[in-house]
């Protein structure tokens, strides 16, 4: 005769794990991001002006053939697939259209964005004035500025990852660069001796 032991604990195990609880799905996870500690260069290039950038990042010179070196560089993050486009535009009576091709250019992303909050940059001791415009939600350029001396000089910088937009799984490295912008800023001076401002 077959042992009703075995049958029986069985069932009781089912029983038991069958409760009324409903199964809760598991949250959104991704992966964890170290950041190193925040260290500094001193760069220029064909720019006339000087800045301190991550010592974690490289300048990408876009290279013109035909004609002298021009300051339009990219400062790339390879380790977390990001580049500050950067854009340098002498300035001859037409600040006006820079700035304004430069608000543009962000409220292009008005449409994904849930906000954009804008800083001034006015920094007179150092003819240095700007914006710093932040954005949030599924962007594909969080983080973009420009700076003037109002006279002769514009330069214009926008982050872009070399993936699909998610501020969740982005925010430490986002966090990281951000930090680097602001430094990027508060050492940024001109230079009315460089390569370009003698040609």
């Amino acid at each position: 005769m077959i042992s009703r032991l075995p049958f029986m604990a069985v069932l009781t195990l089912i029983l038991i794990s069958c409760g009324d609880d409903d199964a809760v799905p598991k949250p959104v996870g991704y992966f964890r991001i170290d950041t190193p500690d925040h260290a500094y260069v001193s760069k220029q290039g064909h720019c006339p002006f000087i800045f301190e950038t991550s010592a974690y990042s490289r300048l990408e010179f876009i290279q013109d053939t035909d004609g002298p070196p021009i300051c339009w560089f990219d400062i790339h993050y390879p380790n977390y697939k990001a580049k500050i486009h950067m854009t340098y535009k002498p300035v001859e009576n037409n600040l006006r259209e820079y700035l304004e091709e430069s608000r543009n250019l962000t409220y292009e992303h008005q449409i994904k964005a849930t906000r954009i909050n804008a800083t001034l940059i006015d920094k007179p001791e150092d003819k240095l004035y700007g914006l710093l415009y932040e954005l949030g939600g599924n962007v594909a350029s969080p983080l973009q500025f420009y700076l003037t001396d109002s006279v002769n000089h514009f330069v214009r910088g926008s982050l872009y990852f070399e993936a699909h937009p998610n501020p969740d799984s982005l925010k430490p490295v986002m966090e990281f660069i951000t930090r680097d912008i602001s430094h990027f800023i508060e050492t940024f001076t001109w230079d009315e001796t460089s390569l370009l401002m003698t040609q």
